[in-house]
């Protein structure tokens, strides 16, 4: 999702198009008539190239919808993810807000009362639908604005040949490697050291997405970037602890390969992976099809925790929202259309991503085809995933700053606490904490 982690579409979508306009109205102005309303859509784009487009889906979408409900337009115009988010903010700027958005963020418009509260919008029963970590994750002090649109969770990947050669696993492959703590991790790292693997355990705190990678090594040590009342607790003693184990055990001990992590984006390590180059890596569903495609055999657990003990692992959306243009009943007849079982399966099938609501997801737990057995160790993480604090008007800022400065913690004589100290003293003070 973006620098969220890469908008969930595999570094989504660099279409070059500045738009696709679905309804062959060629403008975001609204139709006239009397009794006639124009709802205006903007949609990011998950597809990584023209044929597999988003425009496709949406196109489908509003002519459903229109069927049914002939007095309402839809157009929709779908944009890249690397401009969709900026669009928005300049309509909005402009005094020319869509009516729905589909997009990375809604906490600031939420905070500018410039949304419909979800339950202004949605039937009792859609609203009901949304699982429940990812409704909450919607939120702006306890009120819900954003609806998720389509959602992930991270697992650990593991090159199953270059385990077995290593003797982590039997070499046949049968048997599913299970770690269960970092001890784990570790000895399986120095094993493929020792066999001359060049990147054990790849770690990476470069930019692209070094906010996803250092909250799954927070989470799984028991901590995180907020604490149960949703205060940033970034310097918390487990985060300190995570940080430590990564420098001193994993850095330190030569098993994060050549490139530092503080250097090392998210797609190189993916792609290296893909070469057969990195024995283990924390990765998402796009990582399914483009190891896949390169004929790599993998394995996927749930990423292991310091001592062993369950702790919530990570979870991503993106997200749908409501502008105040005096369209709340069509807006919400949309939205509920958007939201039926056969059209959030439609989208995640088409895209290997996970739903959103519980029917989407019981929908996904009986499919047998496709990607279906692989993604449903994912799904399977969902219900039970903590989220980034997407509530907060501050998150955008302190997501900047771990970009910036986390991967100093693991360089040889890191100082993880006042790293850590830093970002958190000043996303409270961002955040207006006490």
């Amino acid at each position: 999702m973006k620098g969220r982690y890469l908008s969930l579409a595999a570094s989504g979508a660099v279409l070059c198009l500045t738009a696709v306009t679905l309804t062959g109205c060629g403008s975001l102005e609204s139709l006239t008539g009397d009794n006639e309303v124009t709802l205006r859509v903007v949609a990011a784009d998950y597809g990584d190239n023209p044929q597999n487009s988003s425009t496709g889906y949406w196109k489908d979408l509003a002519a459903a919808f229109e069927k049914d409900n002939p007095n309402v337009h839809v157009e929709v115009s779908v944009y890249s993810w690397s401009e969709v988010d900026a669009k928005v903010a300049e309509m909005v700027k402009a005094g020319k807000a869509p009516d729905i958005a589909q997009i990375g963020a809604y906490a600031d418009y939420a905070e500018a009362d410039k949304l419909y509260t979800v339950d202004e919008l949605l039937s009792v029963n859609t609203e009901a639908d949304f699982l429940a970590p990812l409704a909450d994750a919607g939120k702006v002090k306890r009120v819900q604005y954003g609806m998720p649109f389509v959602a992930s969770t991270r697992l650990l990947f593991y090159n199953t040949k270059l385990l077995g050669d290593a003797g982590v696993i039997p070499k046949d492959g049968a048997t599913p490697w299970q770690p269960k703590s970092w001890a784990d991790l570790e000895a399986a790292a120095k094993k493929l050291k020792a066999a001359n693997v060049p990147t054990p355990f790849a770690v990476p705190l470069g930019r692209e997405e070094a906010q996803a990678e250092s909250m799954m090594w927070m989470l799984s040590g028991g901590g995180g970037y907020t604490d149960n009342e949703e205060s940033y607790q970034i310097d918390s003693p487990e985060n300190v602890k995570a940080f430590e184990f990564l420098r001193d055990r994993m850095v330190g001990q030569g098993l994060t390969g050549s490139v530092e992590p503080g250097k090392l984006d998210r797609q190189a390590a993916f792609d290296a992976f893909t070469r057969g180059e990195v024995g283990m890596l924390n990765g998402h569903p796009t990582l399914l099809k483009q190891a896949g495609g390169k004929g790599v055999k993998f394995g996927m657990v749930q990423m292991p925790t310091v001592d062993g003990t369950d702790h919530s692992t990570m979870g991503v959306a993106d997200w749908v929202m409501a502008f105040k243009n005096g369209h709340k009943k069509e807006s919400g007849k949309f939205l509920d259309h958007l939201y039926s079982a056969k059209n959030v399966t439609t989208f995640t099938n088409k895209y290997d991503l996970l739903p959103v609501t519980t029917s989407g997801y019981r929908a996904m737990e009986a499919s047998t085809g496709g990607s279906a057995a692989q993604l449903r160790t994912f799904l399977t993480a969902l219900p039970n995933s903590k989220l980034y604090p997407v509530g907060k008007k501050s998150w955008a800022g302190v997501s900047e700053d771990v970009k910036e400065n986390i991967g100093k913690v693991v360089q040889p004589g890191g100082q993880p606490a006042k790293v850590l100290e830093d970002i958190a003293t000043s996303a409270r003070k961002a955040d207006g904490d006490r």
